[in-house]
């Protein structure tokens, strides 16, 4: 313990130098790092999703920084400090761990995701139970995590198969107004038909936004290769024929398989 303490020790240290003597760190504000830190949290997500733990630790790294540097801004404009951040997380997680600071029972990990939310709507500030979901987050995570959220408080199907039906009925709507030709309400019922399957996904025990982000990459990794085997044989992509694309990209798979 005492060696962590030093090494975050130090990093605070570091985080007061760079404020007092650097004129890119002096400039900063939590304005101007806002985006650097969504920045950081996606390439986390990539090292995590890359499964590097090289890779996440050094992200992890680049996170804390900001939230240092976030902390020592803070600090200088007298709203808060690390200690009030440290102290404000423990205090956070003391409470909403009844079954392990209190003497509440839980059964499995579903009890402490439901009382989890139904402490967060008894807090200060709590007037919603979705109130709590950033507005920007990605629709798709956004989806997610309102479900979550709702089925924290009971308010969910009950079996798997319902959901599946659900998915087979927005299917079928869709379908209908592609026939109809109606722009509007496709985008209506494709919409419904995506929370439907980020739905299922979380019955199913799948993570959404990580599954897509595979399929992209796989996607990418397979098209890349196309390209390449283009380049090789002296064509530009353009030239290739489906049936020689489709040839490559089957190559990719086969080779992925290996």
């Amino acid at each position: 313990m005492d060696e962590k303490l030093a090494a975050f020790g130090r990093l605070l240290t570091i985080m007061d130098e760079l404020r007092a003597g650097c004129p890119w760190d002096k400039k900063q504000t939590f304005e101007s790092l806002r985006y650097l830190t969504i920045e950081e949290t996606y390439e986390l997500s990539d090292a995590i999703l890359e499964n590097s733990p090289k890779e996440i630790c050094k992200e992890l790294g680049d996170l804390m920084l900001h939230l240092v540097f976030y902390a020592k801004i803070g600090s200088e404009t007298g709203d808060f400090d690390i200690k009030d951040v440290l102290d404000g997380i423990a205090e956070k997680l003391i409470v909403r761990h009844p079954h392990i600071y209190s003497n509440v029972q839980v059964a499995d990990d579903e009890d402490v995701k439901n009382n989890w939310e139904k402490i967060k709507l008894k807090e200060k500030g709590r007037k919603t139970v979705l109130g709590g979901v950033p507005t920007s987050l990605p629709a798709m995570v956004k989806a997610f995590r309102m479900q979550e959220k709702a089925r924290g408080v009971g308010f969910d199907w009950k079996e798997t198969a319902q959901v599946w039906e659900k998915v087979n009925e927005e299917i079928g709507e869709l379908q209908q107004e592609v026939a109809r030709g109606d722009v509007a309400a496709m985008e209506k019922e494709f919409g419904d038909l995506l929370f439907s399957l980020v739905n299922y996904a979380r019955f199913i025990g799948v993570n959404p936004e990580d599954a897509l982000e595979r399929t992209n990459r796989k996607f990418m990794r397979r098209f890349n290769y196309i390209e390449e085997q283009a380049r090789k044989n002296g064509n530009a992509l353009h030239q290739l024929s489906l049936e020689q694309m489709d040839g490559f990209w089957n190559e990719a798979k086969r080779e992925e398989e290996k």
